[in-house]
């Protein structure tokens, strides 16, 4: 039994680079929509957040589409995904507080589960990096 588990234990580990690359690619997609909005009507999200008291609504608008646009090419890429993944952290913890936790743990009721999701999938790329099916691994392994 104990061998069984040994080979599960094993083959599992040759996929660890897979999870690593979804987190990468849902993030992106998960930031996309956001980032367009921004691009879109970025007086509009500066009004929104200007509404919500954050302090300098246009910059702290310009500056969430700018690391919001940045995340999503740098993820897909997994180009500096544990530098780029800090201030999107940032972001969700800001939407956290300011948005959603007030509607409670349901993503269905515009809670913060779907920002928490993000932010721990986040904090795994901080702490693990983009994985072997990234720029950033091919950067280290050329330079190995």
């Amino acid at each position: 039994m104990r061998t069984l588990y040994n080979k599960f234990v094993e083959g599992t580990g040759k996929l660890r680079d897979i999870p690593l690359l979804l987190f990468r690619l849902v993030l992106a997609y998960g930031f996309y929509e956001p980032a367009m909005m921004k691009v879109k009507n970025l007086s509009g999200i500066a009004e929104w957040f200007g509404s919500m008291n954050y302090p300098l609504p246009m910059f702290s608008a310009s500056l969430s589409m700018v690391t919001e646009i940045s995340g999503i090419i740098l993820m897909i890429l997994g180009l500096g995904s544990r530098i780029i993944a800090i201030p999107m952290m940032f972001l969700m913890v800001v939407a956290t507080f300011t948005v959603h936790i007030s509607n409670g743990f349901a993503a269905g009721d515009n809670g913060f589960e779907i920002p928490l999701y993000y932010f721990l999938m986040l904090f795994a790329l901080v702490v693990y990096g983009s994985g072997k099916y990234s720029v950033d691994y091919l950067i280290g392994k050329r330079s190995a």
